[in-house]
This record gives C-alpha cells, sequence and structure tokens, in this order.
C-alpha cells in the first residue's frame, strides 16, 4: 500500500472496494491497529493516534469484525460476545447479566443464537455472527467490517444491513469492506477505490453504479458477469448418482450428474447443502441410501477413497477445511496426490514441482513462488489454490461448495471461466453457492433443498429466482 488518503466522517457507511490484493483489508487493519503503517498518520477527531494493537484501538473507540471468523472454541456464544467486557464484581463474572445484555443485543441485531451454546460447534455463518455481536456490544465509534455478510443468509444480511444502517444514525463511522457491489451501493454514503495499493477515487455512492465500480477497480470494463453457458448433453453418460441418501442434516436426497455438466444447489444457510456435499463425498456418517460413481458404488466412510476413485471437493471455508495456511503452495497442492509425486515413502522434490507447476498453470494461481506460505496468498489465489488441489487428482466429479466467497468480482469471473472450461472438458460438477445468482448463471439444472431434503429441481425456462425462491421458502416439501 502506498500513499494512500481518505477521510471517514462520523454517520456515515465509507466502503472499501478492490481486487483481492488492491489493499482493502490491509487499509482495515491499519485503521484497528492490527499493521503499523510504514509513514503517514492516523487521526481521530483532533488526536493523533499511533495504535500498536487492536487493544490500543478498542481502547479508542474502534473495533473490527474480521473476515476470517475469530472465536473462542471451548466458550460459550454469550462469552464470546463479550469477551474482555465482561460484568465482573471481585473477578466473579455476573453470567446471568451476561445472558440478560446477550438476548437484548440479539433481539436488536435479528440473530437467533443461544447464549449457551459452544461456540466451537456453531456453523461457519454463526461463527460470524457471534464476530458481529462483539463487535456492537463495544458501542464503538468507529467499527470496521471486513466481509461481515458473506456467510449470512438474505434474511440475516437484511437484518445486519439495518444494524449497519442504525450504526450510522447514531453517530457511529461504518467502514465496509465487501466484495458485494449490489451491497456496497445500497448500504454506503461514499465509496472508496482501491487498486495495486493505490487510491484510484473517492465517489459519493448516489453518483456510482456496478459498472463504474468495476471499471476502476479492475482498469477496464467487465463485459459480462459469467461466461456463456453451453447446453448440456441430456443424454451424456451419468458420471454421479445419489440415491435416497440420508446422513447428519440430509434427509433422503437423490440426484443425478451427467459429463459435461454443471448442476447448481441452492437453498437457505442451514437447508443441508453442505451436509450433502459432505455426505457425498463420504466425510460425514451415511445412515441410508447410496452413491454410485461411474459403474461402481462409493461405500464406507472414507474421502481419501472418494478422491483416489475420482471425485473432489471444495470445502465452504478454505481456512477451516480447506488449506494448510501455514505450509506452502506446492505442499498445498501436492497434498491429495502424494502418490504421484513421491517413490518408495518419498517426495521426489522435482516430480512434484513439475506436477504442481502444471496445474497453478492450468489454475491461474497468481503466487511470487511455490515456497510462499498459502496465507500470503490474496483470497482469490487462496480459493483458485483449492482448484489447483482438485485438478491434482484428476476427478471425474467436483464438488465446489461457496466456491467464490470472499473473492473480488474479477476472481470471481476467473473461477467461473474454470469451471466452464471443467465442464466442457468433460468434467461433471456441482455447484452450491448462497449467490442466487452464481447458481443460476452457472448451472445448468438447479436442485433447491430445505430443511434437508431437496425441495425442487428446475431447469429451463422455469430456473429463475422466483421459483428458486419460492421452493426455498415453501412449506410443503416433496421428498
Amino acid at each position: 500500500m502506498s500513499d494512500v488518503s481518505l477521510t471517514i466522517e462520523a454517520g456515515r457507511v465509507h466502503a472499501l472496494i478492490g481486487e483481492n490484493g488492491a489493499g482493502k483489508s490491509t487499509l482495515g487493519k491499519i485503521i484497528s491497529g492490527v499493521i503499523e503503517p510504514d509513514e503517514g498518520t492516523l487521526t481521530l477527531g483532533a488526536r493523533h493516534l499511533v495504535l500498536r494493537s487492536p487493544r490500543e484501538a478498542l481502547a479508542n473507540g474502534i473495533v473490527t469484525i474480521a473476515q476470517e471468523t475469530a472465536i473462542v472454541p471451548g466458550l460459550t456464544v454469550a462469552e464470546n460476545v463479550y469477551l474482555g467486557s465482561e460484568v465482573a464484581t471481585m473477578g466473579f463474572v455476573h453470567r446471568r447479566e451476561a445472558r440478560r445484555r446477550f438476548r437484548a443485543l440479539a433481539g436488536h441485531v435479528g440473530f437467533d443464537l443461544s447464549p449457551d451454546d459452544l461456540a466451537g460447534n456453531l456453523a461457519t455463518a454463526d461463527k460470524q455472527k457471534v464476530d458481529i455481536m462483539r463487535a456492537l456490544s463495544r458501542n464503538a465509534s468507529i467499527v470496521v467490517m471486513d466481509e461481515p455478510t458473506a456467510a449470512l443468509s438474505s434474511d440475516e444480511t437484511a437484518a445486519l444491513h439495518k444494524t449497519i444502517r442504525s450504526l450510522a444514525r447514531r453517530g457511529s463511522a461504518v467502514v465496509l469492506i465487501s466484495h458485494f457491489l449490489s451491497e456496497v451501493l445500497s448500504l454506503s454514503d461514499s465509496i472508496t477505490t482501491l487498486r495495486d495499493g493505490r487510491l484510484i477515487r473517492t465517489v459519493d455512492a448516489k453518483s456510482a453504479t456496478e459498472e463504474s465500480l468495476i471499471e476502476g477497480m479492475l482498469g477496464r470494463s467487465l463485459t459480462a458477469a459469467f461466461p456463456v453457458k453451453a447446453p448440456a448433453d441430456v443424454a451424456a453418460p451419468v458420471l454421479l448418482e445419489v440415491e435416497h441418501l440420508s446422513a447428519p442434516g440430509v434427509v433422503d436426497c437423490s440426484l443425478v450428474l451427467r459429463r459435461g455438466e454443471i448442476l447448481g444447489i441452492s437453498g437457505l444457510v442451514g437447508a443441508g447443502r453442505s451436509e450433502l456435499a459432505r455426505a457425498i463425498f463420504r466425510d460425514a456418517k451415511v445412515s441410508a441410501g447410496r452413491v454410485r460413481l461411474g459403474d461402481a458404488e462409493l461405500a464406507g466412510h472414507s474421502p481419501h477413497r472418494s478422491i483416489q476413485r475420482g471425485l473432489a471437493l471444495i470445502p465452504e471455508s478454505r481456512k477451516d477445511m480447506g488449506l494448510l495456511m501455514g505450509r506452502s503452495v506446492r505442499e498445498n497442492v501436492s497434498l491429495s496426490r502424494l502418490d504421484l509425486v513421491s517413490r518408495l515413502g518419498w517426495i521426489a522434490a522435482i516430480r512434484e514441482r513439475r506436477a504442481v507447476s502444471k496445474v497453478l498453470e492450468k489454475t491461474n494461481v497468481k503466487a511470487a513462488s511455490m515456497a510462499l506460505p498459502a496465507m500470503m496468498l490474496s483470497g482469490g489465489n487462496q480459493q483458485k489454490l483449492l482448484f489447483a488441489r482438485s485438478v491434482m487428482c484428476s476427478p471425474s466429479v467436483l464438488i465446489a461448495d461457496e466456491p467464490t466467497r470472499g473473492v473480488d468480482v474479477g476472481s470471481k469471473r476467473a473461477i467461473y471461466d474454470l469451471l466452464v472450461e471443467m465442464a466442457h472438458d468433460g468434467m461433471g460438477i456441482i455447484v452450491i453457492s448462497s449467490e442466487l445468482e452464481e447458481v443460476l448463471g452457472l448451472a445448468h439444472r438447479v436442485l433447491v433443498m430445505r430443511h434437508g431434503r431437496i425441495s425442487a429441481e428446475l431447469s429451463g425456462e422455469d430456473m429463475n429466482q422466483q421459483a428458486v425462491l419460492a421452493a426455498a421458502f415453501a412449506e410443503n416439501v416433496a421428498g
């Protein structure tokens, strides 16, 4: 980041946008005390601040909701929300008062969470709600929100938007870092665009459009959000067949996936989409039903066996379930198929580098070195790193759960192009996404889930937003 200057006003929502690696999160971390700037000044009101830690920022009324969840798994939800600001007398915490305060705050925000649930057992979306509530409980003068709605449902997102507007009306300044341009336009008063660590421009949100924002972020126009969708061959061979599958969070689900087809799975958060993916992949205990890959059945409880048979899964959270963030790019890619790059139990370094280099090029992962830790890559490149690992497996079927979560519009298009190219080459692909436009823009058919069941299958002219939402909210579920 170089020579960035901006003014954030009280009582307004100021958005920061840009591609992954543009400097948005870095600027947010400087404001919140995580990173000390090399030069320049940070002024709050009439005071010059030198923030050396998030604790010092918090003491000055600056709180942050980070892109990745920061909960303590062994504490309850309420204990996480009031961590560091507990109500206590002579060292004794008043748990009843903490629960009362928690329920009042949860009701105000619109989140349905139990104060006594163990935070480590929550789903990804609920963990993010805990982070949001912790920040909101501080009554801060500046709230930095880094992708706060990435893991929330549409109803939960709408509730948080009301909270953000309420914060601004009460006089707080909200710094919103988001890849959802529609969210930025609907919430923000001012929008700052960053590119390659430099400030491009700051504009009034009322004068901006998605097209103008994209052009500023990329330095060029983006003619279409999604690649051209080639028709699926309805007579193509069946690659994956799921029959009456039941598992934790999954009830009697059946589906068929053909060669070259992209099958979308939609539904509300908690509908069972990720649970179905894990059950198919054999990463969850299946209580009934069967999965056939090609002409053979997948049995038992072994993701490793699934990978060997040609089934790959990109999980919904690259941090919690996907990448080894402290290990190198090379190790993260070769991890899934060490048998291909080893000899007599030892990894053949030259063979590994050649194999990894080939899949990195195919998936367009941008890394200065294969020895670079995964945590040093941008969010978009981390996500593409998961695709590279999957390509390393040479799968016939790929399940991509939230394939573009937390990546910018340019990286999204690159991932969309990659998925379409994979399907064109004959792979069968299942795309699970909370973004309805993403499912409709990529898929040839869409399955809608509700309460662990498949409530509808849509294709052709019936595959539209209204039909998907109607099936997602329907009271009568087929199956």
